[in-house]
């Protein structure tokens, strides 16, 4: 024993003169009183052993031999590697009061790491570790693997870790004191618990909403929420932490596996927000292709190594999302307006994993915004799709209501159609009742309301912005040059132009919830409930410049219209009658002729 333990010592002062002299070695990590934790990597050099069979031994001769290399730009990242990775650092202790540190590898996927710490005396301490371990045999319950490493006051401590796994090869390796390490650790669990946290609500309330309303687009939200949910939890290292903490087959194909099925729901889910059967046929073509690939690709993880599966799904997850975005676009293109939205949503989620892709491939370096660029993308991205779900339910919505109350008005007609022929005089004589009443209330060319319903419905929108003190304004509104088109192509291109120009009007004013009417000849007027005489004015202008970019279209001819606008915003205090309101509005319409036409004046 005492033989051994000599010839350690001399082994070990032989290594160390190797490494004093050896023009490739890291400076030794200095660890003071005033410091809690540091990253290895600006210390470390490293060796490849491509064979994966050299034992501490042979890695010793290979440092004494200068076959270590410092880290490339100081980046612990190489991307899917055959073999083992060697790693030395020398931490020396100065005068730090902590003579024990934690050394945490801050990857969770590594299969397979051995710590090596080789002290003055020449002794040496072995640790093992990764999820091809039991979660129990970790040092500190913690997701990522950790050891313990004694390092004396004074004393300087020699680390060798090597690193094996079929995963991507990244070997952050940071040393806590363990105060620092339980005040990380905190933050770490606090971030990613909030992160989790707003999966889960997101979860609950979608999952209330596909109960409620059996919709198959938030089935696949949910789907997709809990798919990539497993993805992190795999990447974090927490799924071998809490559920699978015995089953190193579980720790590597839960990777691909769960990757796959994150991706089946997202291509899923955009195939039924996006409506792409109906949208765009070829695009659903390719999207069912996708899934039918991934959902092999999931067969293939459990059957085969997964060294060989995990790359590839990590390389699918780029070219799957970036299909998503051109169908996305295409439909946006097509004027399915919720896909807004699900566009910015899906840029951000495309950036945080070709982040997370490019750290796999080692295409990227590490850092906060790469490393959890995917969790942060992801969160906006399934915040925002709940959002655009919620605005696509409100627009397929409207659009059932639209249908249904055509679906009325369909059967209300052939209810009408049996009973003339049943009660032929009836219906003749409530067919009659109902064009007196139709036509008492619209202009027979325009199809707006006519100048008597005007009057009627405006008394009471008034009476209902003085009982709740609103503004309301009034729009009189006049074409101009309009007899120079009837004399120029004719009357029936006069009323050919009425009619394209009150369908105009009636589309532009819609969203202002604006009352139209025709008021006489080429002269229409407009009641804004809800506005003063500035947002009264802007809509004008709006009104004004919307009529200049869409000419009338009649036959071949096309006619440039424009109109004059006068704006009046109604007193409601004062108790003037309709009459002195539409005069008011009637001035400034004449105001705007007399400056120009094709302008907006007030009074």
């Amino acid at each position: 024993m005492r033989n051994w333990r000599s010839q350690g010592v001399v082994c070990w002062l032989a290594l160390m003169a190797a490494i004093t002299f050896n023009a490739s070695a890291q400076a030794p990590l200095e660890v003071t009183a005033a410091s809690s934790q540091h990253p290895l990597a600006p210390h470390t050099s490293y060796y490849h052993d491509v064979s994966g069979t050299d034992d501490l031994a042979a890695t010793r001769l290979k440092l004494a031999e200068g076959a270590f290399k410092p880290l490339p730009d100081q980046n612990p990242s190489f991307g899917f590697q055959d073999g083992a990775f060697w790693f030395h650092a020398q931490v020396i202790n100065r005068d730090s009061p902590d003579d024990r540190w934690l050394l945490v590898q801050e990857y969770a996927l590594s299969d397979r790491i051995d710590v090596y710490a080789t002290y003055a005396d020449g002794h040496v301490v072995h640790s093992a570790g990764g999820d091809h371990l039991p979660f129990s045999q970790r040092n500190i319950r913690y997701r990522q693997p950790n050891f313990w490493i004694d390092v004396p006051r004074g004393q300087a401590v020699n680390l060798l870790v090597r690193v094996q796994s079929e995963s991507s090869m990244q070997v952050p390796l940071r040393l806590y004191a363990p105060t620092a390490f339980i005040e990380q650790s905190r933050d770490a669990q606090f971030a990613i618990g909030l992160y989790y946290g707003i999966l889960l609500a997101l979860f609950t309330y979608n999952l209330v909403l596909w109960l409620t309303l059996r919709d198959a687009s938030y089935f696949w939200y949910l789907f997709h929420i809990t798919a990539f949910g497993v993805v992190l939890f795999t990447l974090n290292g927490l799924g071998f932490e809490y559920v699978w903490p015995d089953s190193s087959w579980l720790a590597d194909h839960m990777v691909p596996l769960s990757i796959c099925l994150a991706l089946v729901g997202m291509q899923q889910f955009a195939r039924n927000f996006l409506e792409l059967k109906q949208r765009w046929r070829f695009g659903d073509r390719v999207a069912v292709g996708i899934i039918a690939f991934f959902l092999l690709l999931f067969v293939a993880a459990i059957l085969l190594p997964y060294r060989k599966v995990t790359p590839l799904a990590s390389a699918a997850v780029f070219p799957s999302i970036c299909w998503i975005l051109v169908e996305t676009l295409v439909v946006l293109r097509r004027g399915y307006k919720p896909a807004r939205l699900f566009l910015l949503a899906w840029f951000l989620f495309l950036l945080g994993t070709g982040m997370f892709s490019a750290i796999a491939f080692n295409l990227v370096p590490k850092n906060f915004i790469t490393e959890y660029g995917v969790q942060l993308g992801s969160a906006l991205e399934m915040l925002l799709l709940s959002i655009a779900l919620g605005y696509r339910y409100a627009a397929l919505r409207n659009e059932n209501e639209r249908i249904v109350r055509e679906a009325r008005d369909q059967l209300e007609t052939k209810v009408e159609q049996r009973t003339f022929e049943l009660r032929n005089a009836l219906v003749q004589l409530e067919d009659a009742h109902h064009r007196l009443s139709e036509s008492s209330r619209y202009d027979g060319l325009t199809e707006l309301y006519n100048r008597t319903h005007f009057r009627e419905a405006f008394e009471h929108l008034l009476s209902e912005a003085r009982t709740s003190n609103r503004p309301i304004s009034l729009l009189m509104i006049d074409l101009d040059h309009f007899k120079k088109i009837n004399d120029t192509h004719g009357h029936l291109v006069g009323d050919d132009c009425l009619r394209w120009t009150s369908n105009t009007m009636a589309e532009l004013l819609a969203p202002h919830g604006a009352l139209l009417a025709r008021f006489g000849g080429e002269e229409f007027i407009a009641a804004l409930p809800d506005m003063d005489l500035a947002r009264a004015s802007a809509v004008a202008e709006e009104l004004r410049q919307g009529l200049n970019r869409r000419p009338c279209i009649s036959g071949n001819l096309v006619i440039p219209v424009s109109a004059s606008i006068g704006v009046h915003s109604v007193d409601i205090t004062a108790r003037d009658s309709i009459e002195s309101a539409l005069q008011v509005a009637d001035q400034a319409l004449y105001a705007a002729k007399a400056e120009g036409r094709d302008c907006v004046r007030t009074l």
